[in-house]
């Protein structure tokens, strides 16, 4: 099998793409900036979804399922809300078509104009806000705690598979709370959910911070955010979470009768992340031969390939196969026997290497005559032949937790190397051009001083990361007094 992938080194923007497309991920579609998820693809999103899924529930949180459509009045209730993403909404204006009395074919019927027309959700705030309207009255009723997964739609002008789509998939949660504090604690709570996540599944080392007033959500208090290293040296933006204090509350009247029996309007929240997550998984990890996945999200974690000559051979080593498939499915692993006698082993194994399988079992005629099979490993490449004498299924399992260690420990060691300190503007602009990465440096904290390093540089403050320390210091663009770093890079 030719993958025909450019090198990383290269050109890193075509090998992703082209890495997306002969994976079987996902592909363009016929609507402009849209993508089709393809089965392989979205099998992956779906064990995302799962294990997220299950973290939600655990910490408290139902699904629901709230509107596609938003009455346009809605979304003008929060000033910084509308000015946020005026810019990226689809508008629905008429609800019929009907055919061209001049022959031009359809066209939308001018007598079928909405009375009011309707945003295609960009998110949903507004909607389920007024919604919590008349869920909440008193404080017996908070919190509410849900979320749901959904599709919202961004008219971008510049899209990329996962990165950046016209429409995406992705939850947003949505909760109310009686108290400032418990909205600011369920903010932080999803934060590390969300970091737990991608560290523990996904295998990507994330810097948990505040973001700043500029790179905060519209309509948001304070912006809670994970960041993560791509292998190019740019920032990905992996999660976030709002403390939206009573802004949306207000703006929709959702008030409660507080235990001292007053009236207080509600405090809120909502978090959200997207098939992003895909990209940030196929950049972190992948290599000039195609996919790396983390075995606890590989659709397929080990794949057996059978090497024979004739239907006899072929029968043989199936069966022996078979015992393998089933004790590996008992213990929890996914296995497929790849049996096409219309691609030869070369084939496959290039195929399942691309596809980024973890483990790949092969046995032939050999291996059936030695009662032993090679075990490949995807991320490193070193392959072994283990005697059945012993306990595969054992060895398959602990080699599952080795590789998703290691696939962890490889992308922390390249953040930690491509992490740097820098203490004047010069510092910072070399840096940036001939090694990039995450740039720690001293900030004034104001927004002037931030929107002209990203005029001049391209470089954004990803976050303010939770754990920094105070220290004095000076920014490095004003030389102004400063006692935290933020953290700069360039992003996607």
């Amino acid at each position: 099998m030719s993958k025909g992938l450019p090198k990383r080194s290269e050109d890193y923007s075509l090998w992703y793409n082209e890495l997306v497309k002969k994976a079987d991920l996902a592909e363009n579609s016929a609507v402009r900036g849209c993508m089709v998820i393809k089965p392989y693809g979205y099998s992956i999103w779906e064990k995302m979804q799962a294990e997220i899924d299950r973290m939600f529930k655990e910490t408290g949180h139902t699904n629901a399922y709230f509107p596609l459509f938003i009455p346009k009045s809605y979304l003008s209730k929060e000033a910084d809300h509308v000015d946020g993403f005026a810019k990226e909404c689809a508008v629905v204006t008429h609800y019929r078509l009907k055919n061209d009395e001049e022959g031009n074919g359809v066209v939308v019927d001018p007598e079928a104009k909405l009375e009011e027309e309707l945003i295609v959700r960009p998110t949903s705030e507004t909607i389920i806000w007024s919604t919590y309207k008349n869920w909440v009255q008193s404080y017996r009723d908070l919190p509410i705690m849900v979320n749901q997964w959904a599709n919202v739609v961004r008219w971008e002008m510049r899209t990329r598979f996962f990165l950046r789509t016209t429409e995406f998939l992705w939850q947003e949660g949505h909760t109310a709370h009686a108290t400032k504090q418990e909205a600011i604690d369920e903010s932080v709570q999803m934060m590390n959910v969300y970091a737990s996540f991608a560290e523990d599944f996904m295998a990507v080392p994330v810097v948990k911070g505040i973001k700043s007033e500029s790179e905060r959500f519209a309509g948001a208090i304070e912006t809670y955010c994970i960041e993560a290293l791509m292998q190019d040296g740019k920032a990905l933006q992996a999660g976030t979470s709002h403390f939206l204090g009573q802004n949306f509350a207000k703006a929709f009247d959702v008030k409660f009768a507080n235990r001292e029996g007053g009236q207080d309007y509600v405090w809120g929240t909502s978090w959200g992340v997207s098939t992003r997550l895909m990209g940030a998984l196929i950049m972190a990890h992948s290599d000039d031969q195609g996919l790396v996945l983390p075995p606890k999200l590989a659709p397929i974690q080990v794949v057996i390939v059978p090497i024979y000559k004739g239907e006899d051979q072929l029968n043989a080593i199936s069966e022996k196969a078979d015992g393998i498939i089933k004790a590996l499915r008992a213990v929890g692993v996914s296995v497929k026997f790849d049996g096409r006698d219309t691609y030869k082993p070369g084939f496959k194994f290039a195929e399942w290497e691309l596809k980024g399988v973890p483990v790949r079992i092969a046995i032939g005629p050999k291996d059936m005559e030695n009662n032993s099979v090679e075990i490949a490993r995807r991320d490193t490449g070193v392959k072994e032949t283990f005697s059945l004498e012993n306990d595969l299924t054992e060895k398959i399992q602990g080699l599952m937790e080795e590789i998703q260690n290691a696939i962890y420990q490889k992308a922390q060691d390249f953040r930690t190397e491509n992490t740097r300190s820098v203490e004047t503007y010069e510092e910072f602009k070399e840096v940036l051009e001939n090694e990039g990465g995450f740039i720690s440096a001293h900030w004034d904290g104001t927004a002037e001083t931030e929107e002209k390093i990203k005029n001049e540089t391209k470089a954004t403050i990803r976050c303010i990361p939770i754990d920094a320390v105070e220290e004095e210091g000076k920014c490095i663009y004003t030389g102004k007094p400063s006692k935290v770093r933020a953290l700069f890079a360039k992003a996607y």
